[in-house]
Parts: structure tokens; sequence; C-alpha cells
């Protein structure tokens, strides 16, 4: 197979950790025989300080030419109080490619669970996947912003849904979990927010298309609870933009590290957006230090979903599993690895 895959390396860690990524996408498809053309694009504050523009039109219109793209992180402090803002790159791109849904796999590791904050028997065996709606809700809603800081000064942002936009993402989440262990739990908060319940609505619609999967309905607060307390009863979590954000962003606490954790962004098509779900962490950038692992499984699923090679994905999920088993692990989970150590032990595992 011949691919191409435009790489956005961002800021912070982002370029030390997409190149391990590139450099372990390369061992793989030589492994295979396959050919990755890799193509290197501006995204978040390193773009601001060149275009001042968070997504250049030059990028995108790379990113709709490529069969997947690979992001690592964008933002920083230094461009959190400016009229551009890195963040506004990521909602850019995610609207410009049509990806709606953003999938971000939980899972433990046996070599890992000292790692975890929470007791070794709540977090041993858990499997479970948060499919995130990416293009409405809060963070695309009308919005004001705020004139000031005084007391009168007034600010608001506006989440609002379509039964389309809820249907969609509703019906991806169902088929994912009909290959999985058949049980969703779709997370609203329909006690208080009109648009919850428009989506509770039509997840009942949806679920009667799909008699093989069991599904519950959850409000955000108490299945932000129920992660901590019991996260192996959790097989496929389907919410909205906001709520997903957060209780993704929690149920990677019990891996014991960000930086352990991949994500996808999909559409209708194979296209596809891969990253790490941590940040772009500047007070460790350029150290040297950084974990690459949620990368590196964050460009397994670029293999599997947008190129269809499942066994070329696995080898780079079991090198990972093979690195962790053999001790070579980041500060962020307990070891003293650096990034190319872990790098060096990645593509020796790949072979």
């Amino acid at each position: 197979m011949e691919a191409k895959i435009v790489v956005l390396p961002g800021d912070g860690i982002g370029p030390e950790i997409t190149a391990v990524a590139q450099n372990v996408l390369q061992r793989v498809a030589a492994k295979f025989k396959h050919t990755f053309h890799f193509d290197s694009h501006l995204i978040g504050g390193i773009a601001i300080d060149e275009t001042g523009t968070a997504l250049p039109d030059a990028t995108l219109d790379a990113c709709k030419s490529s069969q997947a793209v690979l992001l690592g992180a964008v933002g920083g402090p230094k461009w959190d109080m400016g009229k551009v803002r890195p963040e506004q790159g990521l909602l850019a791109i995610r609207k410009g490619l049509g990806l709606y849904a953003n999938l971000r796999p939980v899972r433990s590791y046996e070599k890992l669970l000292e790692a975890s904050p929470l007791k070794q028997h709540l977090v041993e065996g858990v499997d479970l996947l948060v499919v995130r709606e990416l293009t409405g809700g809060l963070y695309f809603g009308n919005r004001q912003e705020p004139d000031g800081t005084s007391d009168t000064s007034s600010a608001y942002d506006t989440m609002a849904y379509t039964g389309g936009e809820i249907r969609r993402i509703l019906e991806l989440g169902f088929k994912i979990a009909e290959g999985r262990r058949k049980k969703l739990t779709s997370v609203d908060k329909a006690n208080v927010l009109a648009s919850s319940r428009l989506w509770r609505g039509v997840a009942n619609e949806v679920c009667k298309s799909h008699p093989t999967v069991e599904m519950e309905h959850q409000l955000v607060d108490s299945c932000a609870m129920r992660l901590v307390t019991n996260p192996g009863s959790f097989d496929v979590i389907v919410t909205e933009n906001m709520f997903g954000d957060i209780l993704s962003d929690e149920a990677a606490v019990l891996t014991g590290s960000l930086g352990m954790l991949p994500s996808a962004s999909l559409g209708d098509g194979t296209m596809g957006l891969y990253e790490p779900i941590h940040g772009s962490a500047p007070d460790i950038a350029g150290k040297g230090i950084a974990n690459p692992v949620g990368t590196v499984l964050s460009a397994a699923m670029l293999l599997r979903h947008s190129l269809g090679l499942e066994d070329e994905a696995k080898v780079m999920e079991h090198a990972v599993e093979r690195t962790l088993e053999q001790g070579v692990r980041g500060k962020d989970i307990g070891g003293n690895s650096t990034t190319k150590e872990i790098e060096a032990a990645l593509l020796a595992a790949c072979d």
C-alpha cells in the first residue's frame, strides 16, 4: 500500500512525540512493504506565530488531499490570552474535514496497574471506549464574549444540537458496540438541559434499530462518579461534545497518565485525524522526557481506521505492550526512560 499522511507536530512536546510515531510507522511500513509519504504542516500556536492564523489554508488543503492526519498537540501559555488561540485550529480542522466523532479508548495494562491512582482491583481489566460528538454543543454554539470583568459584564455560550447530529453519533456508537461487548451508555443531563432531552429521545429511537445492544441512560454527573468507582462496568460511552471532553480526560486517569491515551476523530469516510489526548506540556518541551506512547497508539488507530491495516495496527499495539513489560516507561507513569529510550524499545519491538 502507498499512502499520504499529513503530520501536524504543533506546539510544546508535539514535534517530539510525532517524530517518534512517524518513525514507528516507517518501521511497520518497511516490515509489511508499504510506502508512507509524510507531509508536515503548521497548526496551533506555531501557525499563529508564522501565519497569523491557527489553521492556515495550506494545512487544511494538504489534509483534504491525504489519507489521514497525525497531530501532536497545540497550545501553551504564550497564546492563552490572544485574540487568536491555538485551540481554534483544532475546532476548525475538525469542521473543515467533516469529523464529527471522537473515539477515545481507555484500557488498563497489567504492568501499569500500580500507576493508577485507583485501587488495582478497580482498574484491572478495564476496556472502555468514549465516543464523543465533535461538531455541536457549547463549543460551536452562538456565544457572546465578555466586554470586561465588572459585575455588569456578561457572556454566554449556547449548547445547540439537531436531531441529525445526535443520530449520526449514536448510530456510530451502536455500530461499535455491536463489535465489542454489546453495551452502550448514553450520557446526558436530561433532568436539566433541553438539548439533552432531545439527545435522550433520539437515543431511544436509535436503540430500536440495534436490538443486540443493551443501552442505558446515565446523567453526566453520576457517570463521572461511576468512572472512578466502577469503571469496569462500562463498554461504549456515547455523549455530547463538552461532556465527552471532560469524561474522557477523567477516564484517562484510570491508566495513570494522559500520556498513554490515543484518540481518533472520524467522519463518514475513511479520513481521520489521530492525536494523543494530552496537551502540549510546555513545561517539559525540549527536555527529551515526553511520553510518546499515546501518539504511537494514535498512529495504530490511523492504520486501523483510515488505511484498513489491522495486522499492522496490532504490531504497533503489541510493541507498546512489550515495551511496558520490559520496564521501559516514561516519568509520567513511574519510570525514568527518556523519549529516545522509549522510541528505541518500540522500534525493536516492531521487528
